[in-house]
């Protein structure tokens, strides 16, 4: 696998990735987007909320932060920047909730008792580290309109898609950061026709190579 690094005018601000031949649970795809970092590292999920914070700041009220694949260090650092008091925000001096959903053995997202009243009746922003097939992320739109929540928005270090289950995703990156980048559907993958081995397992842990 080629890696490398996709940086932006900010230090803290970019995007790993690889290319070769990689199998997710909805998809096949030649780039494996890696944000272990920006997940679990302070300074970088800092600069991605800063980054994503611009969004929302100003027009969008937040009471919930929904974080899926892991980026629950990212989600706080946004929480911290929409509540910032220090300009013009919908927020400013407001709590936030920051929760991870939990999924069931059919992959549905569910909320216990505990959990359900930081999305019933809340302004709900659904924080992603990709979305690309738009299935975890169209899942937590409909267990937060489930649970009687409001969806805020979605955003994303990288997407490959404007829209997703009816509302605009916000990205930091897009496929146009990557050259010739591509997903297919399992049963009908170019690469596989071609005898390409998959290089690597990937899900939002990360990946796990054959």
């Amino acid at each position: 696998m080629q890696s490398y690094k996709i940086k932006t005018k900010h230090r803290n601000l970019f995007l790993r990735v690889s290319e070769g031949h990689f199998a997710t649970s909805h998809s096949h795809i030649n780039y494996f987007i890696d944000v272990t970092t920006q997940k679990t590292r302070l300074s970088e999920a800092n600069a991605v909320a800063k980054e994503l914070v611009s969004y929302y700041n100003t027009t969008t009220v937040v009471d919930t932060i929904l974080c899926l694949d892991g980026t629950e260090v990212i989600g706080t650092c946004l929480a911290n920047e929409l509540t910032n008091g220090h300009f013009m925000n919908m927020n400013a001096h407001q709590t936030i909730y920051v929760v991870t959903p939990e999924h069931t053995s059919g992959s549905q997202i569910i909320f216990r008792d505990n959990i359900a009243t930081a999305i019933s009746g809340k302004h709900v922003l659904v924080l992603a580290a990709s979305v690309t097939t738009g299935y975890t992320a169209q899942a937590a739109v409909e267990a937060i309109k489930y649970y009687g929540g409001y969806v805020a928005g979605i955003c994303s270090l990288f997407a490959t898609t404007d829209t997703c289950a009816g509302y605009d995703v916000k990205s930091i990156f897009d496929p146009k950061d990557l050259k010739n980048y591509a997903s297919y559907p399992s049963h009908d993958c170019p690469l596989c026709k071609k005898g390409e081995k998959i290089d690597a397992l990937v899900n939002s842990f990360g990946y796990s190579k054959l």
